[in-house]
């Protein structure tokens, strides 16, 4: 009878540890009833900063860790800049929507956080329910999150020779459109600081909160030989310019005459995203057809396989970032396996094959 009973009882799944740091008593006591709310989480402590934090990584090994990214005795980021060469965790970052908050959420992601949730700004009472719905999910998404490649981190590889400027004025039709979610910012970083000025248009969704994007374009304009803006509706997509989709808006490539640009709509969201890499691959493939290069890198979900499955079928270059150097193998995974992507690199790789297939050097 035990046996039966045994054989007979569903399995249960672990549940995803999770550890709080945040300096306020109040918010770790929201953030542990409102994660509590969900039956495969569980908040195994609470920490009111990284020195409290330290020692319970080390007795209760939580699978993530939600961070505040403002705190009095050490913020979030030189925390993790402590934490994840010693002890990569996947990271949530809960953070404020001023100035300071987006700045300090931006080098937080460059140190190895995976996530950001926004604190709500208006309307507490519904901000707040919509906040820890977002962030029970990004918690999930985090568990799943590589954050290996932390550990022991190197200096990050030399840049590839630049590409000649001649052969890449021979492709000013082309437009390369990027897709990006959890563990993006970096990625998208690797790939297009490497493009050099004279590179053909770039269009970029990046899963982001609105209040970050512009933020996040200006940080990858002082790194990049290319021109990088936060899109405007109308702006024109011309070489030498990244344009990144602003946080709660679809961005869309559209031609008139010899010229492509962006229009910015707000719409529905599409696999629960807004921006959706779908809508703005699916415009590509429709607009600029065999003249586009498509790029999917890591991130949680299917969003984007759809359209750059269109763009590959519009004639279209496409390429996906492979599972041992993504953050989230899901996007990329799905893009190949439905045929969307024609080949899987590493994200070292993928900057250099993009240069040669413009310059005509490319397999």
């Amino acid at each position: 009878m035990n046996e039966r009973f045994k054989t007979g009882m569903p399995k249960t799944r672990k549940r995803i540890k999770v550890l709080i740091v945040d300096d306020s008593a109040l918010v770790r006591n929201i953030l542990s009833k409102g994660l509590a709310m969900d039956a495969q989480i569980e908040v195994v402590g609470t920490a009111k900063d990284p020195y409290v934090a330290r020692d319970l990584i080390i007795k209760h090994r939580p699978d993530v860790l939600t961070l505040d990214v403002e705190m009095p005795r050490m913020d979030g980021v030189e925390f993790l800049k402590k934490l994840m060469p010693q002890y990569p965790l996947p990271v949530v970052m809960v953070s404020s929507l001023t100035q300071k908050g987006k700045q300090i959420t931006l080098e937080a992601l460059e140190a190895g956080a995976v996530e950001i949730v926004p604190k709500p700004s208006t309307n507490l009472s519904r901000g707040l329910n919509e906040m820890m719905g977002e962030l029970r999910q990004k918690v999930k998404i985090a568990s799943r999150a590589n954050v290996s490649h932390w550990k022991n981190r190197k200096k990050p590889l030399a840049r590839p020779a630049r590409a000649e400027n001649r052969a890449l004025a021979e492709s000013t039709d082309k437009v390369i459109a990027i897709g990006a979610s959890t563990g993006g910012t970096e990625a998208i970083k690797n790939v297009v600081s490497r493009f050099p000025a004279a590179f053909p248009g770039v269009v970029i969704v990046q899963h982001m909160p609105a209040g970050f994007t512009r933020m996040f374009s200006e940080r990858l304009n002082s790194i990049c030989a290319m021109e990088v803006k936060e899109a405007s509706d109308g702006d024109r997509v011309i070489p030498g310019r990244i344009i990144v989709a602003a946080g709660d808006y679809h961005m869309k490539v559209r031609r008139s005459g010899g010229f492509y640009y962006v229009e910015l709509v707000r719409g529905e969201k599409v696999n629960g995203h807004r921006p959706s890499v779908n809508v703005l691959m699916h415009s590509v493939a429709r607009y600029v057809g065999s003249n586009a290069i498509g790029i999917m890198l890591t991130g949680m979900g299917s969003d984007g396989a759809e359209g750059m499955l269109a763009m590959r079928n519009a004639g279209a270059t496409t390429v996906a970032q492979d599972e041992t150097s993504c953050v989230v193998f899901g996007m990329p995974k799905v893009a190949y396996e439905i045929g969307a992507a024609q080949k899987l690199l590493p994200l070292d790789e993928i900057a250099p094959y993009v240069i040669e297939t413009l310059t005509g050097n490319g397999k």
